[in-house]
């Protein structure tokens, strides 16, 4: 049986990996910042958050030139940390999500 560390984990890359713009594998080092979020309580939720947080900025930025790839999950702690310090309403982020799946870039929830 899986533990709630390894489930975490695991679910936190399968998410990741799936993200445009990032290579589309996972490196042991994207394992251990996993690990490291798992450690630090950090829920589920703030996790995905970040992710659609930073695809949109990528993705609407104004200067549309092109961007490298997202090499490693760590890309995203800080803005994990400015979510747990500065929450967004709930509302902002559904319309981010919103305008990421109209735009081809999410899929449908």
């Amino acid at each position: 049986m899986r533990t709630a560390q390894s489930r975490y984990v695991a679910h936190v890359l399968d998410r990741y990996v799936t993200l445009p713009g990032t290579l589309r594998r996972v490196l042991r080092q994207d394992r251990r910042t996993a690990l490291a979020l798992y450690r630090r309580g950090v829920r589920l939720d703030v996790v995905h958050n970040a992710f659609v947080l930073a695809v949109a900025r990528r993705t609407f930025r104004s200067d549309a030139g092109r961007l490298e790839p997202i090499r490693c999950l760590q890309y995203f702690v800080p803005v994990v940390d400015e979510l747990i310090e500065e929450p967004p309403l709930p509302e902002y982020l559904d319309y981010l999500k919103s305008r990421l799946i109209n735009a081809g870039v999410l899929p449908p929830a």
